[in-house]
């Protein structure tokens, strides 16, 4: 028996998109590890006997939220530095938005893997998405789920941030977090 679709759209009113970068090199610990917020997105994700998520970032959109570590906390100024440093190494005048499309979901008892192609600066490459049920007692069928993955910035073409002549720098590895409440927003 079939199970009737249900069609979704989210974005940042009712769920988070999270970047998280660290940091490394000899001098690190003057430097933070970031969250970041993506404040302009859209997800379209369909749920039924399979399931699609087909999602659109606006990447000039992204803010700093919160620096952990360095020798002091982020002022204001350094949120905007940051954020525009950020904008300007993902290339947003040119490439302003980033792409996923899954191409594979497999479900679990309290989540699953959605499989996909991440496109940012015009580069595809596969992404995988590990998503778990975020509901009571984390039981199937809740409409909360929150999810992870991460990738490599170089093979995107995104250059490293450096500072300090090469002595801080910010990892290869960034961590992608979406916390998605499908609650109310379904057809």
């Amino acid at each position: 028996m079939a199970v009737p679709a249900r069609s979704h759209r989210i974005g940042p009113d009712q769920s988070h998109l999270l970047v998280y970068t660290f940091r490394e090199g000899v001098a690190a610990g003057v430097g933070h590890d970031l969250e970041l917020e993506i404040a302009g997105w859209s997800a379209d994700i369909t749920v039924g006997d399979d399931v699609r998520v087909e999602a659109t970032v606006d990447l000039a959109t992204l803010v700093v939220r919160k620096g952990v570590g360095g020798v002091k906390p982020l002022s204001d100024r350094d949120r905007r530095e940051i954020a525009h440093t950020a904008r300007g190494l993902l290339d947003t005048d040119h490439h302003p938005q980033a792409r996923f499309t899954s191409t594979s979901v497999t479900r679990t008892d309290h989540g699953g893997t959605i499989v996909g192609d991440l496109t940012v600066r015009g580069v595809t490459k596969p992404f995988t998405l590990d998503v778990s049920s975020a509901g009571p007692d984390h039981n199937q069928g809740t409409d909360h789920y929150v999810g992870g993955g991460e990738l490599s910035q170089g093979e995107f073409g995104i250059k490293k941030y450096t500072a300090f002549f090469g002595a801080l720098k910010l990892a290869d590895r960034i961590r992608i977090s979406v916390d998605a409440d499908l609650s109310g927003n379904g057809t």
